[in-house]
């Protein structure tokens, strides 16, 4: 039963949505389904979030409770945490609130995305290693992306620019939009496996 009503509540929800999609959206029972339908998915994501907040805080106060040594990690998050946010829910406009948003969240940002760069770097390093037809392609084509966007390129040879140009419009492209189709693809075969009730470790439990 734990199962079961789950199961039902999202395909019945799935097909209605489905339907009504198709339908006249000019009709005016049609925008109301729909505006009521937006209402509980936004009241469902806030107690998700609440959710998501709680289990944050529990987990963290468990490996502070075992006390080893990344126990101050976790001291760190939730006194962070818990700061941010009564100095948020007091006063969002306050002079504590901006200074611990424009000197500790925004640089901490800014380092987690700037470590971003290195780890694409090594990744990059790693696939462009030309041991293959297909991976000397690769080399060769970012290569030349790369020059043509830099001075350097033009003054090399002033047609570098234009074929990187090339390269990014036609076969960069045709890759991009073949990896948004395979995406999307993948993505109706999982909606579908959810909704028939064949995919169910949403539920918590194993398929």
């Amino acid at each position: 039963m734990k199962r079961s009503i789950p199961i039902f509540i999202t395909f019945v929800s799935a097909v209605i949505m489905i339907v009504f999609y198709f339908l006249n959206q000019d009709i005016e029972s049609v925008k109301k389904f729909q505006a009521g339908i937006l209402n509980w998915v936004s009241i469902i994501a806030a107690f998700a979030l609440l959710l998501g907040i709680f289990n944050l805080l529990f987990v963290n106060f468990y490996k502070l409770r075992r006390f080893n040594k990344d126990s101050i990690y976790s001291l760190v998050l939730i006194v962070s945490f818990l700061t941010i946010t009564i100095s948020g829910l007091v006063d969002d406009t306050s002079a504590t609130y901006s200074w611990m948003f424009e000197n500790m969240l925004r640089p901490l940002s800014s380092t987690m995305f700037s470590l971003l760069a290195f780890y694409v770097a090594s990744a990059a390093f790693r696939a462009f290693r030309a041991k293959t037809k297909e991976a000397t392609f690769l080399l060769v084509a970012a290569f030349i992306v790369m020059l043509g966007r830099v001075p350097v390129g033009a003054m090399i040879w002033g047609k570098i620019p234009l074929i990187s140009n090339w390269i990014m419009a036609y076969p960069a492209a045709s890759a991009q939009s073949a990896i948004m189709i395979g995406a999307a693809l993948g993505a109706v075969s999982v909606s579908l496996k959810i909704i028939l009730g064949i995919e169910k470790t949403y539920l918590g439990g194993e398929e």
